[in-house]
């Protein structure tokens, strides 16, 4: 039983650090357009889902930033789930930017000093690069062709939660609001997670809302709980957080089973 759960665990490694695989969405209606990266040097595919009225309204929105946003990953269904919650006043009108996967093990994670991690992904820390697109070219891009505000938000699962944590630690001033599902504490001997303490203490002086949530994998949940006691002794009072704990779903069912709540919550804190 312990090989069997062992081995799933490893399957589970070898899949995060691949790129999303499609769904059956329906797909809606969106922009998209390719901006070239000097901080990842490729060209980047990027959809955008603005609101039905949109073009009715002179508002300026707030905007959600999603790494595994490609077509055929998870840009329909939260486009769509984001269209619903605004339908039904459950969330301020937003514009969701989904960045499509390229090398995503190489864009998600940062250095690792486990040599064993590189049978997984990549040990560069292409995080900090991707870190850097996002911040310094996308958002440029986006503010200068949509009427955004400054509020802005970033959520991912899997692999893309541990890149949602990493910003938060690192940078966390670049984003108002951080949703992580399942995210891969595990990357890096759980480095994030030992190190939180100290990274709190250096935290800005800046309201920042942080909603996140661990399955009933193990090897994942024990991580996002132990961060769940960190976060209650060390957190500063400008970070606003919740920890959703779900042992009754699984790696692959959680970000659909939390992703209403998780949105409900975070984008209304700080309004």
């Amino acid at each position: 039983m312990k090989t069997l759960l062992y081995y799933s665990f490893l399957v589970l490694l070898a899949f995060n650090c691949t790129n999303k695989p499609g769904n059956s969405d329906p797909i809606p209606k969106h922009n998209n357009f390719t901006i070239h990266s000097q901080f990842v040097d490729q060209e980047r595919v990027i959809n955008v889902w603005v609101p039905e009225n949109y073009n009715a309204i002179t508002d300026s929105l707030p905007v959600l930033y999603m790494p595994d946003g490609g077509i055929k990953e998870d840009f329909p269904h939260i486009a769509n789930t984001i269209s619903k919650l605004i339908a039904s006043k459950s969330i301020p009108p937003t514009i969701l930017v989904g960045i499509e996967n390229t090398e995503r093990g190489r864009d998600l994670t940062g250095f690792s000093e486990i040599k064993d991690d590189e049978q997984y992904c990549p040990l560069t820390d292409g995080a900090k690069n991707f870190r850097a697109f996002i911040t310094q070219e996308l958002m440029l891009k986006i503010d200068s062709e949509y009427r955004t505000t400054t509020k802005k938000g970033l959520i991912g699962e899997s692999l893309s939660g541990l890149f949602v944590m990493e910003t938060l630690f690192l940078q966390p001033e670049a984003f108002d609001y951080y949703i992580a599902m399942d995210p891969s504490l595990w990357w890096n001997n759980h480095y994030l997670e030992r190190k939180a303490s100290d990274y709190l203490k250096q935290f800005p002086n800046k309201d920042i809302t942080l909603w996140f949530a661990g399955s009933a994998v193990e090897d994942i949940s024990i991580h996002t709980k132990n961060l769940a006691k960190t976060l209650e002794n060390d957190h500063p009072n400008n970070l606003i957080w919740k920890y959703s704990n779900e042992p009754n779903e699984e790696h692959s069912t959680i970000f659909r089973a939390t992703k209403e709540k998780a949105m409900i919550w975070a984008m209304n804190k700080n309004e």
